[in-house]
C-alpha cells in the first residue's frame, strides 16, 4: 500500500508528500510492492524488483482482528547499509512474528516500509538543502510513520502503542528518529527497538557532499541548466541508475549517513544526545558480540596499514595515535574471542585487531551512549549482547552482524536464508529463536521483556541502569540460554570513541 505519493519527476530528490488521491471501493494489496532502486546483495539476490516507485508499506495482523481491536503494532525498518534491501525480503516476513505473539496471547499488528536507499535517498548538496530535500530516507520512515497514525486502527492496530524496530541501517535510522527535529517525535512511536544500530556516526554537511554533487550535475549534462536540480529530476532513471551503479564521477561520494541540514538533524546526535534533545521512550536495544567482522577491512598486515585505515575513517592524526594504543595488534584482545591466532589468508594479519576497533566504533561505542543517556533520564532500557555461532558462516566470523535477525523472527526454517542458520544445529537454537521472539513480543505489547508466559522463571531481563548496566547476553551454550553481564568490556576503548572521536 503507498504510504506517500511516488517520489518520482519533480518529486525525485525532494521530500516525500503526503498521498493526495484516493479511491474507492476495495483495492487489492495482497502482494509485495516494489523495492526502492538500490545496489548491494540484498537486492541482487532477489532479482533487482526495483522502481522509484516504492514508497509502500505492509501490513500483517492475527486473523479475525478487525477495526477497533486496538492492538499494539511493531514498525519493522530493514536495514541494507543505506544502500539497498527492502520489505519485500522474505528474511523480513512478518508472519511468523505475528504468529508468536498470538501464540503468546499477546497479539500485536506489524507492519514493514521500503524507503529511499543509496543516492536516490541520500543525496545532498547546498541546492537540496535549499529546497528542505535533505535527509530524505529518513523523511520517508517519518512518513510512514504519520500514515500508520491515520489508518492503523482500520487493521485493528493502535496509533498509540506503535513499537518503531529495526536492525543495522534499520536500527540506526530509527535511531536518527530519536533524535531528528530536536527530538520532538510527534507521538508517532511510544518504544524503539534498535538491533545492531544507535544515531552515532560522523555526519556529514551540504558542504561535505558538495564536489560529488557538482560533478553528478557535470556528468549528466545538468550544468548547463538554470535549474541543476530541476535538470537532475527530469533526466530517465536509468541515466541516473548507471551512474550510481559504478560510473566514476572522480570525486569520492560521503559515507551515507544523516546529513546536517538544520531541518531533519540539527547536529552531531552525540551532541544532541547529551543535551537531552531525543525522544523519551523506551529501548530495547543491543549489538552481536562481533559486530566488527562484518565492517572490518580485510587484508591489514601492518600497523601502517591499520593507521591508514584508522584515517579513512574520519579520525585525526593524534585520534589514530591514541586508536593505535588503545587497540594493539595482540590477537588475544581482540575479535572474535572465539577465533585462536591470526588469520593466515586474506582477512590480514592483524584482522582481530582491526575487527575490535570497528566493532567499537560501528556500533557498540553508540548502544553504550544510548544506553547511559537514556537510563540517566529515568527511561526504561533493555539492552542485550548475542553471542551464537550459526550455520554456513566460518568461525573467523564468529557471532557477527545481522546473524540474530532469524531469532528475532522466530523463521527457524531460515526461509530466505543460503544456507538455512538454524540448520544442523542442536535444537536450543530453536529454542533461543522462541524465546527472543517472545521477548520482542513482550516488549511491543507491555513495553517489556519480562511478561513472557512460557519463558522460563528464573529467565529475567535486567533493566539497564547507570548503577547497574547490565547486558542480558543470549547463548545457546548455556543452561538458560541467557546470563546478564556488566557492559564494560573495552570500557577505556569505547570512552574514548565517545569522549573524542564522535564528541
Amino acid at each position: 500500500m503507498p504510504y506517500a505519493q511516488p517520489p518520482v519527476g519533480s518529486l525525485r530528490f525532494s521530500a516525500p508528500k503526503s498521498l493526495d488521491k484516493a479511491w474507492k471501493g476495495p483495492r487489492s494489496a495482497t502482494e509485495f510492492g516494489w523495492m526502492c532502486i538500490g545496489y548491494g546483495s540484498d537486492t541482487q539476490n532477489l532479482g533487482n524488483p526495483v522502481n522509484e516507485d516504492c514508497l509502500t508499506i505492509n501490513i500483517v495482523r492475527p486473523s479475525g482482528v478487525k477495526a477497533g481491536d486496538e492492538l499494539p503494532v511493531g514498525l519493522w525498518v530493514h536495514g541494507g547499509s543505506y544502500t539497498n534491501g527492502g520489505s519485500r525480503d522474505p528474511r523480513y516476513n512478518l508472519s511468523y512474528i505475528v504468529d508468536q505473539s498470538v501464540k503468546e496471547g499477546k497479539p500485536i499488528v506489524a507492519a514493514s516500509i521500503n524507503y529511499r536507499v543509496s543516492q536516490w535517498g541520500f543525496l545532498f548538496s547546498e541546492e537540496m538543502q535549499k529546497e528542505g530535500a535533505g535527509n530524505l530516507g529518513f523523511k520517508d520512515q517519518r512518513m510512514a510513520m504519520r500514515w500508520l497514525q491515520d489508518n492503523v486502527a482500520a487493521f485493528g492496530g493502535s496509533p498509540d502503542k506503535v513499537t518503531v524496530w529495526g536492525e543495522s541501517a534499520g536500527a540506526r535510522s530509527l535511531g536518527m528518529q530519536l533524535v531528528a527535529y530536536d527530538g520532538q517525535h510527534g507521538n508517532l512511536f511510544r518504544a524503539a527497538v534498535l538491533e545492531s544500530g544507535s544515531p552515532v556516526a560522523l555526519f556529514n554537511d551540504a558542504s561535505d557532499w558538495q564536489a560529488y554533487y557538482d560533478a553528478l550535475v557535470k556528468k549528466t549534462g545538468c550544468d548547463s541548466a538554470t535549474n541543476n536540480l530541476e535538470c537532475l529530476r527530469g533526466l530517465p532513471w536509468e541515466t541516473l541508475n548507471e551512474i550510481f551503479n559504478g560510473t566514476s564521477l572522480g570525486v569520492t561520494m560521503p559515507t551515507l549517513t544523516a546529513v546536517i541540514d538544520g531541518d531533519f538533524m540539527t547536529a552531531q546526535a552525540s551532541q544532541l544526545l547529551l543535551s537531552g534533545k531525543f525522544a523519551h521512550v523506551p529501548l530495547l536495544m543491543g549489538n552481536n558480540f562481533d559486530e566488527g567482522t562484518a565492517y572490518a577491512k580485510k587484508g591489514i598486515n601492518t600497523t601502517e596499514q591499520f593507521q591508514s585505515w584508522l584515517s579513512s575513517l574520519g579520525l585525526s592524526t593524534a585520534q589514530v595515535a591514541t586508536a593505535t594504543t588503545l587497540y594493539p595488534d595482540i590477537p588475544d584482545e581482540g575479535i572474535p574471542a572465539s577465533f585462536v591466532g591470526r588469520p593466515t589468508n586474506e582477512y590480514g594479519s592483524q584482522w582481530k585487531r582491526v575487527a575490535a576497533f570497528a566493532g567499537d566504533f560501528q556500533q557498540h561505542a553508540g548502544r553504550r551512549l544510548l544506553a547511559h543517556v537514556y537510563s540517566a533520564s529515568s527511561i526504561p532500557v533493555f539492552s542485550y549482547l548475542w553471542n551464537v555461532y550459526v550455520n554456513g558462516l566460518p568461525p573467523i566470523l564468529g557471532a557477527t552482524h545481522f546473524q540474530e535477525v532469524a531469532f528475532v523472527f522466530n523463521n527457524i526454517k531460515g526461509v530466505g536464508y543460503k544456507p538455512n542458520p538454524f540448520e544442523n544445529k542442536p535444537e536450543t537454537f530453536v529454542e533461543l529463536a522462541d524465546l527472543m521472539s517472545k521477548m520482542w513480543v513482550s516488549f511491543m505489547h507491555d513495553l517489556t521483556p519480562n511478561t513472557v508466559e512460557t519463558a522460563p522463571s528464573h529467565v529475567a531481563w535486567p533493566q539497564y541502569t547507570l548503577d547497574e548496566p547490565l547486558n542480558i547476553v543470549f547463548d545457546v551454550n548455556k543452561t538458560d540460554l541467557t546470563y546478564t553481564a556488566v557492559d564494560i568490556v573495552r570500557k577505556e576503548q569505547v570512552a574514548f570513541l565517545l569522549d573524542s572521536v564522535f564528541a
